[in-house]
C-alpha cells in the first residue's frame, strides 16, 4: 500500500480522518511487513488486530495467522474490512477500549495515541505471548523510560511487572497519512514474571496510580490524602518523590501498607 492507493481506499470507504480518533494511517507495506516478521506468527496462531483501519497490516496477518480477530470502532473501516476478507476474519465491531478482547496469542496494532494507554493497560491483564504495537514515539520512549527520565510514568512502571518491553525501531512520520507532525516506534512486548515480588498485585498497582497521579508531591502527601495510609504506619520512601523510585522500591510501599493494614485487622480482632 502506498499513498496513491490510501488516498483511493480513504476516498471509495467515505472515511474522514480524524485527528481526535487519531486516525493516521500507514502507507509503508515494508514497515507492515516488518511489524508482521516482528510478531514471529505461526500458523497455529490466534492472532488480535485492534484498529485495522484500511487493512495494511490486516492483508497481512491473514496470510500468517491461523485465526484473526480485528476489532473496529468505525463503522466505515468496519465495512471495508468485512467486504474485503470476509470470512478470512472474525470482525468486533466496537470499542476496543469497552469489548472484551477473545483470546489470542499475539497482539499486532498500530494503535491510535488517544487509546494507546488504556489498551496497553487492558493489554496487560491478558495472557498472550507476545505484542507488536505501533505508537507514537513519545508515548513508546514513556513505556520505556528509566526512573529518573520525565518519561517515568505509571505506564513504565506497569509494564516492568509485567512484560519485558523494547523499542525496536523508529517509523517517520512521512509513512503515514494524514502525516502526523510526530514520528511513530515499534515496541515488542514479551510477558513475562515479575522481577519482584509483592504481597497484593492490586495494591501495587494503586500505590502507583495514586503516587504518579501526583508525582510532583512527596509520596506520604499523596498516599495520606488517599487515605491509603494512616499517622504512626512505618512505610518508607513517604519524604521521596515517586519518579525517584524504582518499581522494587514502589513494591516496598504497597508492602508496607499491607503489612500494617494486617497488623490492624489483628489488633482489631
Amino acid at each position: 500500500m502506498n499513498r496513491g492507493e490510501t488516498s483511493r481506499l480513504i476516498a471509495e470507504t467515505g472515511v474522514v480522518p480524524r485527528k481526535s480518533k487519531g486516525q493516521n494511517f500507514l502507507i509503508d507495506d515494508r514497515v507492515a511487513e516488518r511489524q508482521v516478521d516482528l510478531a514471529g506468527i505461526s500458523a497455529e496462531d490466534l492472532v488480535l488486530e485492534v484498529g485495522p483501519g484500511l487493512g495494511i497490516l490486516t492483508s497481512k496477518l491473514v496470510e500468517r495467522s491461523g485465526s484473526l480477530t480485528c476489532i473496529e470502532i468505525d463503522d466505515a473501516l468496519a465495512d471495508h474490512i468485512e467486504a474485503t476478507y470476509g470470512k478470512k476474519l472474525h470482525l468486533i465491531r466496537g470499542d476496543a477500549v469497552k469489548v472484551p478482547f477473545p483470546p489470542f496469542d499475539v497482539f499486532v496494532s498500530n494503535l491510535p495515541y488517544s487509546v494507546s494507554t488504556p489498551i496497553i493497560f487492558k493489554l496487560l491483564e491478558s495472557s498472550f505471548r507476545k505484542a507488536i504495537v505501533m505508537v507514537q514515539k513519545e508515548f513508546a520512549d514513556r513505556m520505556t523510560a528509566d526512573v529518573g527520565s520525565p518519561d517515568y510514568s505509571r505506564l513504565t512502571v506497569n509494564l516492568f511487572f509485567k512484560a519485558d518491553c523494547r523499542i525496536l525501531e523508529k517509523v517517520p512520520s512521512s509513512r503515514f497519512k494524514p502525516q502526523p507532525k510526530v514520528d511513530s516506534a515499534i515496541v515488542e512486548i514479551v510477558p513475562r514474571p515479575a522481577p519482584f515480588t509483592v504481597f497484593d498485585e492490586g495494591l501495587f498497582f494503586r500505590v502507583t496510580e495514586i503516587t504518579f497521579n501526583h508525582r510532583r508531591k512527596k509520596i506520604g502527601t499523596s498516599l495520606k490524602a488517599a487515605k491509603l495510609i494512616e499517622e504512626g504506619w512505618n512505610i518508607p520512601f513517604l519524604d521521596s518523590r515517586i519518579e525517584d523510585l524504582r518499581p522494587a522500591e514502589i513494591g516496598e510501599i504497597a508492602d508496607s501498607i499491607f503489612l500494617c493494614r494486617k497488623e490492624k485487622l489483628s489488633l482489631l480482632d
